[in-house]
């Protein structure tokens, strides 16, 4: 019995030690097959532009395909838990984003915690909103329009990308700080939101400079802030909202992450190549045209990064009583 259980406890480690030499060897070949990357919102988006200008450059530097997978729904929710609830291997990722800072006070009934269950790897780009108005809106400046707003209290409409959304958060931070009333219409995504901003059904919106630009350029929205700390350079004349409301700040930003668990080789080989590409002329460009930046970050400041904008968020989702739908 005793030979027995010793011949057992000795197949045991060895299987152990394989297992761990194993698993050692898949991470240091990593990537040996093709990765996803999961987006939770639709194509099209600049959620899911950013992923795919992320996975065709770890494609090239990394010698493996990294696909762009969209699982829309829940304010990016379905996308998070799908990856939760992926094996820890490097081959399901997310590309996270503001939203997910936000949603851990907006929806209270998640099947998981986003701190604790997905390990972050690598910031990848931020980019302001702009604070954008139909030009038969009178007010010209933040501060004629915050005026304006006083003088008519609830009934400026302002659209939304949905219940949540950055763009209602902005929104309901401007609300918060300037001590102003506007009736929030939300709407499925950005886009139709803008369709009715350019109709005049809707009179301001805080929306994403990718989808805002052609249209303010063109004269047919009124910018009146970018929703950034400081001014943007895809739009250096336009003045940051902080500049009127000291201490505003609403930038979404973009990065990569894993389910909890996931080797640190793995992390430490995405994080390099992510970090190449922040500093490369041409991504560098790239990011220009879609009015963003490189966000370069130690894993430490990413971390904390996620931290500050949950506890942020949080307290304008408890301040505006905002729900989940």
């Amino acid at each position: 019995m005793k030979l027995r259980r010793r011949g057992f406890l000795h197949l045991a480690a060895g299987a152990a030690v394989l297992s761990s030499i194993s698993h050692t060897v898949r991470a240091d070949d990593y990537p040996s097959r093709p990765v996803r990357i999961i987006v939770g919102y639709a194509a099209g988006g600049p959620t899911d532009i950013a992923g795919r200008l992320l996975g065709d450059w770890l494609s090239k530097r990394l010698g493996q395909q990294f696909v762009v997978e969209d699982r829309p729904g829940a304010g990016s929710n379905l996308a998070t838990d799908f990856v939760v609830h992926a094996p820890a291997d490097g081959y399901t990722l997310l590309l996270i984003t503001q939203s997910n800072a936000i949603n851990a006070t907006l929806y209270n009934n998640l099947n998981f915690d986003f701190i604790r269950d997905i390990a972050p790897i690598a910031s990848m780009m931020r980019a302001p909103s702009v604070m954008e108005v139909n030009p038969s809106v009178p007010a010209k400046t933040v501060p004629e329009f915050i005026a304006y707003a006083k003088a008519n209290p609830g009934k400026i409409n302002m659209a939304t990308a949905g219940n949540g959304s950055p763009p209602h958060m902005y929104g309901e931070l401007f609300k918060m700080m300037a001590g102003v009333n506007m009736t929030t219409v939300g709407y499925r995504g950005g886009e139709p939101g803008l369709v009715d901003l350019l109709a005049g059904q809707v009179q301001v919106m805080f929306e994403g400079m990718t989808s805002s630009i052609g249209y303010l350029k063109a004269g047919k929205l009124r910018a009146l802030a970018v929703t950034s700390a400081t001014r943007s350079a895809a739009l250096p004349d336009i003045p940051a909202l902080a500049e009127f409301i000291p201490g505003y700040n609403g930038v979404g930003w973009f990065g990569l992450g894993a389910p909890t668990g996931t080797p640190p080789q793995i992390i430490d080989t995405l994080r390099k190549a992510i970090g190449d590409g922040l500093a490369d002329p041409t991504m560098k460009a790239r990011f220009a045209d879609l009015g963003a930046e490189p966000m370069p970050t130690t894993l430490a400041e990413f971390n904390a990064l996620i931290a500050d904008e949950t506890a942020k968020w949080g307290k304008v989702v408890r301040t505006a009583g905002l729900k989940a739908e």
